[in-house]
């Protein structure tokens, strides 16, 4: 796939759960991965090449970006402060992102948006990462955007949240637990980026990038602690947005619970078809170890 090619592929967000396992999925590969880490941030990057960044517009990344073939966008904030705010952040940074491709010669930028993202949304992370997406289909460039559900591996942020309850001896389920997600390996989300990168199918598209299988999170959470003595306890919805807004003993914000109980789901034939890749389900993802 890869023969007689010199990949080098930019990520920015790279010292992030998804970053960081991409950047070493692409290196075993033989592509050279160039990370991109905001100033004053934890340094997590484990192979490839550093680079610091405030804003991404910094004069020096045009020159190091030269001979990117993509930049992977991966720079993301899921929750607000006074100094980072979702505008600033989500839209501003991609906005920057865009321009450091077109002064660089970058021709293809990939996009992770979130499962559930339209124009009609009224939810503030939604808002940003729609205009996001809108900044990147009218720039000229190349691109392909996924709208993500919960990507799932060693470390990541769900499974942190689980692994912490757990070690507490409860999990906390706000509201009924109907709600579904569509969880997927980082593992096989690298994979897809890989393709996405060098096959025209991608080329301008907006995909889901979702699981083989729709789950309860009920169901999710029982079989995360299959044969493990931990109590489950349902709270009211509205006592978890409560406690999520006053940061009292939550392990959700605000914007993660309108994401876990937004019940979205997403169309993973269209992203088999394009790949052909043979997905994990959420039982291997478990077996895989990612919350043990």
């Amino acid at each position: 796939m890869l023969k007689n090619r010199t990949l080098t592929i930019a990520i920015t967000g790279a010292n992030g759960f998804v970053g960081r396992n991409v950047g070493r999925l692409f290196t075993k590969k033989g592509i050279q991965v160039i990370n991109i880490v905001r100033k004053n941030r934890t340094i997590s990057v484990q192979s490839g090449t550093l680079l610091i960044s405030d804003d991404l517009s910094e004069k020096y990344l045009v020159k190091r970006l030269k001979k990117c073939t993509a930049l992977l966008h991966l720079i993301g904030q899921g929750k607000q402060t006074v100094e980072d705010d979702y505008e600033k952040v989500n839209v501003g940074l991609t906005k920057n992102a865009i321009n450091l491709c077109k002064k660089a010669g970058i021709k293809k930028i990939i996009y992770i948006s979130g499962l559930g993202v339209h124009k009609n949304t009224t939810f503030g992370y939604f808002i940003s990462k729609f205009k996001a997406e809108q900044e990147i289909i009218h720039s000229g460039l190349d691109y392909t955007i996924f709208r993500a559900s919960y990507i799932l591996g060693k470390d990541d942020p769900l499974s942190q949240i689980l692994c912490k309850q757990i070690k507490n001896g409860k999990i906390t389920i706000a509201g009924s637990g109907n709600y579904r997600i569509q969880p997927i390996f980082i593992e096989d989300a690298g994979e897809v980026f890989l393709q996405s990168i060098f096959n025209k199918k991608f080329s301008k598209k907006i995909i889901d990038l979702v699981g083989p299988q729709t789950v309860t999170y009920n169901c999710f959470i029982k079989d995360s602690i299959y044969r493990k003595k931990i109590k489950i306890e349902k709270i009211n919805l509205e006592d978890a947005y409560r406690n999520a807004l006053h940061g009292k003993n939550s392990n959700f914000g605000i914007d993660d619970l309108n994401i876990l109980v937004g019940d979205y789901v997403g169309n993973h034939k269209k992203l088999q078809k394009l790949t052909n890749i043979k997905f994990r389900t959420y039982r291997e993802i478990l077996k895989a170890g990612c919350l043990s």
